[in-house]
């Protein structure tokens, strides 16, 4: 079990605690997070759970493998710290992670 922080565009923060195996992206779902609409149910096919992973995560988190880079093209706003919250796996040593959720497109 992990606790995800999550940090929308107005600095409000929401914690939620999400089992190992599990996804970023489904401890958002299962807990309403908004800015994670998941339309593609976490098949890395749409770029709708796109986050911001904290810098103080992004080398235990890791980098996208080369099917995620092509669906980030597809995402708003992209940075050097843009992931999709479906590909990121929750582990023990994610315990803590910190994700932002980008401001809202249109």
């Amino acid at each position: 079990m992990a606790k995800i922080t999550f940090i929308n565009q107005s600095g409000e923060k929401r914690t939620v605690e999400a089992p190992d195996g599990s996804s970023v992206m489904e401890a958002a779902v299962r807990n309403d997070v908004p800015g994670i609409d998941a339309d593609c149910g976490g098949a890395c096919s749409c770029a709708t759970c796109h986050v911001y992973v904290d810098e103080a995560w992004v080398e235990a988190v890791g980098g996208p493998e080369p099917m995620e880079e092509d669906m980030l093209d597809f995402a708003y706003d992209v940075r050097p710290n843009s992931r999709l919250s479906c590909q990121i796996a929750i582990r023990p040593e994610l315990d803590g992670l910190v994700v932002q959720t980008p401001e809202r497109q249109g």
